[in-house]
């Protein structure tokens, strides 16, 4: 089989690549490398450096293969950069998402997994389930939930089947330690944990400390990255088989702390890190928690690397060996 993988240079496509490719099948790499790496594609993958907002060169691409399915990462995912530079956003989440899903529709497949997101939920205190109210919470959430809506009407006009990941927060590395996770700029806890026990920081920055949460500080949700690739491969091997197109929440079921984080990353890499309290974000809630009981029901989708310590620890063994990530390689960012 061979797979279309749109922004498999990134942080979880890229694990996404690697799953499939240990999988045994053939994978198909289209970035334009503005957020990924090129060393973070499987040697075994072919790549394409293309731009989605570039109908010309999806059309070369899909005219040059025969493709089963497509699994869609490439996106613009910082929250609070949506709601400063919206447009960019409108483009190239929602424009390309819909250029991509033109040529797919064109080409007759018919299997396609898109990576959605948890912030297109209303804020609630308890696990969020699927059928609950969807309020996006940025621009950056609203065209996640735009693209959703529109893979509902594709299904019943060309017979696409979909299912739609809503991610919570991915973390941790590769076992093997040859991929993980770098940003730039950096805006995700733990890896910024990690820059100060590195000494590239000289404190983490704590957005608040008065949250309604047991000590105070904002709880979230984090899923290790491989489990993450392996839900994306369960989506898939579901559509294979033919199963309805649905929407599955990605997430441990289990909330931590800022402070539980910190304490955590602590212990893992033996250092002090620093904190200094800062004014809260706009935008960021107490707590943001996964249901993912229908994915587990569904698809037999487990956690197999639940704990928050595995999950520092594999980022711990990435960030060390790759102090300043993929620097000096082909691509900038994710």
């Amino acid at each position: 089989m061979k797979y279309l993988v749109t922004g498999g240079a990134g942080y979880i496509g890229s694990h996404v690549v690697d799953a499939l490719i240990a999988a045994g099948e053939e994978v198909v790499v289209f970035d334009n490398l503005s957020s990924g790496f090129r060393p973070a594609i499987h040697p075994k993958a072919e790549f394409h450096r293309g731009d989605l907002l570039d109908r010309r060169a999806l059309r070369e691409l899909f005219a040059a293969h025969e493709f089963n399915g497509a699994l869609h990462f490439a996106s613009h995912i910082q929250v609070g950069e949506s709601m400063r530079e919206p447009f960019k956003y409108l483009r190239g989440n929602l424009l390309a998402t819909m250029n991509l899903l033109e040529a797919v529709t064109v080409a007759g497949i018919g299997n396609f997994v898109f990576s959605s997101s948890a912030n297109v939920y209303a804020v609630q205190q308890r696990p969020l389930r699927e059928d609950d109210l969807i309020s996006p919470g940025s621009v950056y959430g609203e065209t996640k939930w735009a693209v959703e809506r529109q893979l509902g009407w594709l299904e019943e006009i060309y017979g696409l089947r979909t299912v739609s990941l809503r991610y919570f927060n991915a973390s941790g590395a590769h076992p093997k330690g040859h991929i993980g996770e770098a940003h730039d700029p950096e805006t995700h806890l733990i890896p910024l944990v990690l820059q100060v026990a590195l000494g590239q920081r000289e404190r983490l920055l704590l957005y608040g400390d008065d949250y309604d949460t047991e000590d105070g500080t904002c709880v979230r949700d984090y899923v290790h990255v491989m489990d993450l690739a392996d839900a994306h491969l369960r989506a898939l091997r579901a559509l294979e088989d033919n199963q309805a197109s649905s929407v599955y929440n990605i997430g441990s079921g289990q909330g931590y702390s800022v402070r539980e984080v910190i304490e955590v990353a602590r212990q893992v890499t033996e250092c002090e890190i620093s904190v200094e309290i800062a004014a809260r974000r706009f935008g960021d809630v107490a707590r943001l928690v996964a249901d993912s009981s229908r994915i587990r029901s569904e698809l037999g989708w487990r956690p197999r690397h639940p704990s928050l310590e595995e999950m520092v620890a594999s980022a711990w063994h990435w960030h060390r060996n790759h102090p300043h990530g993929y620097q000096g390689s082909e691509g900038a960012g994710l």
